[in-house]
Order: structure tokens, then C-alpha cells, then sequence
């Protein structure tokens, strides 16, 4: 199961192959009732994104009963694993635990358990309020760099709620990860966080694979706090496999369910990605949603304040590499809607900003010799993470070689903007994964071997093809069709593998790749590495650091 804007429940046999799956779309279903837009509520005023709890614990019963209603055979479903948004918390109160052990099979989750929350919203990984709190982060083990270090990531809009709202910390018994609190649902109890998705908290030291207790000083308020604040998070699931209790009561009764269903860590929707198909050496996976985000698998531990490492959710020892941004679907959809003749292109509002991508040549650059200037630019409508710059346009040009840097005063054509969008994150992704990629094979640069694309970005042609301009793939890009959501299919792998793995040492890849097959799960969709487009990118990566380097001193000071 995986949770989102949407929760979609995906049932898969032991060979892998889909065999049922439902879906709730949040706006769909509950905009009326909740408010919501894209999944979620905001207070612009103070930069808080949020969702309301009560639409989560009802969307779970629509969800079940749909999957119910499509003739799934639950009553065969041997495990359930799922994925959520990380980043996200909720916050419950004291009488959780014994509510979620007596769930009643005659009655609804929200009816049941709306009494055990502390704080009635969860934080979305959107939020973009604490960054005082983040700034403390970084200060209390000296540097972005040592906190990276540390955590795996620089510090991200989490340490709000003992602050800003102490009745609420002081009410708290216990704290669940989206991924976590979804699993508790499920299991009858307050599940544990996952060994993966602690990895998003920035509290877990990952070297030493504990609690960092110099953060959860800092998050507690002092020595004093850290007995209460480890009581509230709970213990943390080491191994991602194995079950961690039998499914709870209540979805027996109610959907039929086997008592002998058992329920295996919930992790967080990237982890649970990288689950999606068996990654080899030197493939990533780019996912084109909501967030846009670049994932990699590597033994090797090479943080830095610019992008996560994580821990694997399922095979000890190595972790997830990832760059995550804000600012993905949303503003490439801003690009397109600003489009002269967007509105009057019929059912396919993509097809006007997917024709100005294919006719604008490499960084608008017709040719070099002519002195036509690079387009370089950045496009946030929200204040991105990666890098930390608030929301905003910013527009620049420079030589093709890179060289004269230039900030451009005001807009150029809007036709232009489709491809120096879609160019400026595939840009991000190469400059700051520039040092974990390598040549895949003899005689060409380093750069990933395949790239797999995923949600509903992934359906773009245009899109597929600037992403094989910019970031190479000797072997070709490929979208992974998986029914747009690559974190469901990951979620029901990871049971899978949970629960059938001839003993705690075989590792989810040797499991998968024995099962899992390339013929109707991919599809080629570009050609990847070009010689000659590849290096002109490569000219103006330097150009394009600089450029983010310059509005980051200027957002700073």
C-alpha cells in the first residue's frame, strides 16, 4: 500500500505479477469534506503545509472496500508491506495504543481513533516554516556538512512542533512516521519506525546506526527531555523483512482479511521506490511527480549537505542515494499553463509545452559559433530544498563553453522556458551526482549505465528525452511501468521478499532478480547518452553551479 496524494492499494502473487488494486484520490474523494488541494492543507502566512489525520484513517476504509469491491481476494493475502510520503509525522496521544488494540470490525478507523491524536494534522514533507530550526541543526554539531555527515542529510523542516506548540509535545505519547502510523493501523498497535525511513528524521546517526543524542538534545530542549523524546519515537526496526505481528483484528471482521496475515515495516515512498526493480551497478531511477526526485543504491556512505543518503530499506549495508525537490511536476505545470495556447489545446494540455521542449534546441543554443548564449535558469514557485533558495524566477545566459555568466533582467519568450525548465532539474541532478556516477562502460563519461523514469512524469516523451540530453544513460532511458506508482509496487515487493526469503541473509535483490522480469515492465522510451549533447551539457554544468551559488549569497545575506 502506499500513501501520497492518493492511497493506492496494489496486490501482487509471489512471481510479482499484479493481481488486484484500488485506489483513493484525496482531491477526488475528499476535497469537499477536508479542503485539501494536492492531498494537502497550507497557511501560507507562516509557510506550514499539513494534511488533516481524520482523511488518512478515512481513506484507508475507502480504499479496502474498494479493493473489495474489484474482487481482490483478500482472504489469500498472505503479508502487507506499503509506503508512505516521508517526512511526515503524526502525533498520538495516550489512549493510541489501547484503541488501536480493540479496533472493532462494526465500526469505521476514523469513528474509532479520531480521540487518539495529540495534534489532528500531519506535517507534509512541503512544510517549509522551521527553517530557525534548521539553522540550529546545522550550529549545534558545528556545520551542514558535519550534520550531513551525521544524519545523512542537511537539516530539513522538522523540529517545530516542542516549540511552537508545547501543549501539543507535552500530550504526545508517541510519534509515528506516516509510514509508521500506517502500519500501526494495520498491525493494532504502534508500529515501529523503519530502519530506511528514520534515515529522513535527521536524529538517526547512520555510522553508528543508533539515536544521535546530541540531536535529541537540541529537539528536546535539553539532556532532561531525551528519556521522554525516545519514549515518544519508539524503537526503531532494524531489519526491513520478517513480520512484525500479525494483522490487527478489526480488518478481519470487517474486510475478511486471514487472521494469519502478517504485517512487515511500512518504510517511506523513496526507499520504497528503489524497491520497484532489482537496480544494478551505476542505474538510477528518476521520478517525475509532485517532487521530482534521483535515486541510486551504493555501499559506499559519501554525504554531503546537497543530497540525502539513506539506509537501504531492505539490504543492510548499503544506502539509498537521493536528490529531492519541491519543485518538480508543480512547476513544470506553472510553465505550461503560462503557455500561449495551453488552454485552447484540447484534452492534452501537455502537448503545446511538449512541442515547444522538442523545437527549442540544447540550452537555446542554435550555434555556438554564431555566439548564441547558453539559457540557463531556475524555476520555484515553492522555496526548494536542494538548493535552499526561496521561491522565486531567476533567469541567466552564459557562453556555450560556460564561460560570462550573465543574470538576465527580464523574461525571454515563454516558448523557450518548457526546455530550459525540464533542462534546469536535469541539470540539478547531474551536478550534484557528478562524483557517484562512472563510466559505465569503456570509452564513454561517467554517467548512470540506465535511467528508469517513473510517475506520471515518465509519460512524457519530451520530458524522457531532455532527461537523456542531460544525463546521458549509455544503456537508454526506460519508464517503469508499474501503473504510475513505483512506491506501491516497492511496498508489495518488500513483502514479498519479508516473508519468502529463505533465511534473514538473502538480500531483497537476490530474491527479486530471480522473480522479476524486464519484458512488460519496461519500456524504452530514449536513447539516452548522445556524444556531443552529453559534453555540451557538461560545458555549462560549472556555469549552473555558480548560477545557483550567486542566488543562494544573495537570498543569504
Amino acid at each position: 500500500m502506499s500513501s501520497g496524494p492518493l492511497y493506492l492499494a496494489i496486490v501482487v502473487s509471489s512471481d510479482l505479477q499484479v493481481v488486484s488494486e484500488a485506489k483513493v484520490d484525496f482531491d477526488a474523494d475528499f476535497a469537499a469534506k477536508y479542503g485539501i488541494k494536492k492531498g494537502v492543507l497550507t497557511n501560507e502566512d507562516e509557510g506550514e503545509v499539513f494534511a488533516p489525520v481524520a482523511m488518512w484513517l478515512e481513506a484507508v476504509d475507502l480504499v479496502l472496500a474498494r479493493l473489495k469491491a474489484n474482487k481482490c481476494p483478500v482472504e489469500r493475502i498472505r503479508g502487507i508491506s506499503g509506503s508512505c510520503q516521508q517526512h511526515g509525522s503524526v502525533f498520538w496521544n495516550a489512549e493510541a495504543e489501547a484503541a488501536l488494540g480493540r479496533l472493532d470490525g462494526g465500526g469505521d478507523l476514523l469513528a474509532q481513533l479520531s480521540g487518539t491524536l495529540a495534534y489532528k494534522y500531519g506535517p507534509n514533507w512541503q512544510d517549509h516554516s522551521t527553517q530557525a530550526e534548521c539553522d540550529l541543526f546545522d550550529a549545534h554539531l558545528g556545520s551542514a556538512e558535519k550534520l550531513a555527515e551525521v544524519t545523512g542529510s542537511a537539516a530539513h523542516h522538522i523540529m517545530r512542533m516542542r516549540r511552537k506548540r508545547p501543549e501539543v509535545y507535552s500530550k504526545t505519547a508517541r510519534i509515528s512516521l506516516v509510514s509508521s502510523f500506517l502500519a500501526s493501523l494495520f498491525l493494532g498497535a504502534i508500529a515501529p519506525i523503519d530502519i530506511g525511513d528514520v534515515t529522513g528524521m535527521n536524529l538517526w546517526d547512520i555510522l553508528s546506526q543508533r539515536w544521535s543524542e546530541p540531536l535529541l538534545e537540541l529537539t528536546a530542549g535539553g539532556k532532561e527531555g531525551i528519556p521522554d523524546l525516545l519514549k515518544k519515537l519508539g524503537d526503531v526496526r532494524q531489519d526491513g523483512g520478517g513480520s512484525i505481528g500479525p494483522i490487527s483484528s478489526y480488518f478481519v471482521q470487517k474486510y475478511g482479511f486471514s487472521k494469519d496475515c502478517q504485517i512487515v515495516p511500512f518504510t517511506g515512498d523513496n526507499p520504497a521506490t528503489i524497491l520497484a526493480l532489482p537496480l544494478r551497478p551505476h542505474d538510477a531511477i528518476v521520478s517525475l511527480g509532485t517532487s521530482t526526485t534521483f535515486l541510486m543504491v551504493t555501499p559506499t556512505y559519501k554525504p554531503d549537505p546537497s543530497y540525502h543518503f539513506m539506509n537501504h530499506p531492505a539490504n543492510p549495508g548499503h544506502f539509498m542515494f537521493m536528490l529531492c525537490y519541491k519543485n518538480g511536476g508543480l512547476a513544470r505545470e506553472k510553465v505550461r499553463d503560462a503557455l500561449p495556447g495551453t488552454a485552447s489545446s484540447g484534452s492534452d494540455l501537455w502537448e503545446n509545452f511538449n512541442k515547444h521542449v522538442l523545437q527549442t534546441p540544447a540550452l537555446d543554443v542554435d550555434s555556438a559559433s554564431t555566439g548564441d548564449r547558453a539559457k540557463l535558469g531556475l524555476y520555484f514557485p515553492l522555496p526548494e530544498i536542494v538548493p535552499n533558495i526561496k521561491a522565486g524566477t531567476w533567469r541567466y545566459t552564459c557562453k556555450a563553453d560556460g564561460g560570462d555568466l550573465r543574470a538576465e533582467e527580464g523574461a525571454w519568450d515563454a516558448a523557450k522556458d518548457p526546455r530550459i525548465i525540464v533542462e534546469s532539474q536535469a541539470l540539478s541532478m547531474r551536478l550534484r551526482s557528478q562524483n557517484l556516477v562512472a563510466a559505465p562502460r569503456p570509452g564513454v563519461p561517467p554517467q548512470p549505465r540506465r535511467i528508469y523514469l517513473v510517475g506520471g512524469g515518465s509519460l512524457n516523451p519530451a520530458i524522457a528525452r531532455v532527461i537523456g540530453d542531460v544525463l546521458g544513460a549509455v544503456d537508454g532511458v526506460y519508464k517503469l511501468d508499474v501503473g504510475g506508482n513505483a512506491c506501491a509496487l516497492g511496498g508489495a515487493y518488500k513483502a514479498v521478499w519479508a516473508l519468502e526469503r529463505r533465511d534473514p541473509a538473502e538480500s531483497f535483490d537476490e530474491l527479486i532478480s530471480r522473480r522479476w522480469t524486464e519484458e512488460g515492465a519496461i519500456e524504452r522510451v530514449d536513447d539516452g547518452y548522445r556524444e556531443g549533447v552529453f559534453e555540451r551539457y557538461g560545458d555549462v554544468l560549472p556555469a549552473f553551479g555558480e548560477m545557483e551559488r550567486r542566488i543562494l549569497e544573495v537570498a543569504h545575506n
